[in-house]
């Protein structure tokens, strides 16, 4: 079985939320820090696309959920100057 270009994006945009999960819980990277914002947003973003191809609706409304509420933190990031850019 190979893998598809779904599931390339599906695998990277978890890999990147995992990621964030493992240097925050280990206290490499804390919460509010940018990197760990994007990472959140763009892995979140990837899983939802890749649940959108493969039509599981569950993993969108999930996914694009995460996605939108990182979108909405890093903007705040901006706004409430008491994020530094890690």
């Amino acid at each position: 079985m190979g893998l598809v270009p779904q599931d390339l994006i599906g695998i990277n945009g978890v890999a990147l939320l995992l990621l964030a999960f493992l240097l925050n819980a280990f206290g490499w990277l804390d919460k509010s820090s940018r990197v760990y914002i994007m990472l959140n947003l763009v892995g979140a973003a990837l899983a939802c696309f890749a649940s959108l191809i493969i039509n599981y609706l569950p993993f969108v409304v999930l996914e694009g959920t995460w996605a939108v509420v990182a979108l909405a933190a890093f903007v705040k990031s901006f706004t409430d100057g008491a994020n530094k850019p890690h």
